[in-house]
């Protein structure tokens, strides 16, 4: 559907003003569709992209801060996240021995087995983007860089 249908607006000030309106209202309906995935796993979309991040490093630790770098939503409390993940038994804190000040996460099987379960779930939540084709998501994506420089 045309965004200029879904807002019931015709006219936008210029192509700019309706690209950007397109794309807050796109990126709301995709943030909306996968938090009700995350939901039936008991975790919060942060919590995701940390046990993602996590899971990326196969098995190596990583330090909070290099966690916080490369998060999706930059989130200023990686420790509070990584306090509930514990909890849930889903990532390890541990100190580095070589600077007792950092502080390293690693991912523990469970959350790997639970990113494992979570992954098909994600999979059918992304299937709207085989509405394009390799080289329009390869554009789309280029695109959104051109944007971010």
């Amino acid at each position: 559907m045309r965004i200029e249908e879904v807002v019931k607006q015709q006219n936008f000030k210029n192509p700019q003003q309706k690209a950007w309106i397109n794309l807050v209202y796109t990126y709301n309906q995709l943030t909306d569709q996968v938090n009700q995935a995350f939901k039936k796993f008991d975790i919060t979309s942060q919590q995701y992209n940390v046990l993602r991040i996590l899971r990326g490093r196969k098995g190596e630790p990583a330090l909070c801060g290099e966690v916080k770098e490369v998060m999706l939503a930059k989130n200023p409390d990686v420790t509070r996240l990584s306090d509930r993940l514990i909890k849930k038994g889903l990532i390890e804190r541990s100190v580095n021995e070589q600077n007792r000040r950092e502080v390293q996460l690693t991912i523990t099987k469970e959350g790997l087995e639970l990113l494992d379960e979570i992954d098909p779930e994600l999979d059918k939540q992304n299937q709207f983007l085989k509405n394009l084709s390799d080289s329009e998501a390869e554009q789309l994506s280029n695109l959104m860089d051109k944007l971010r420089s």
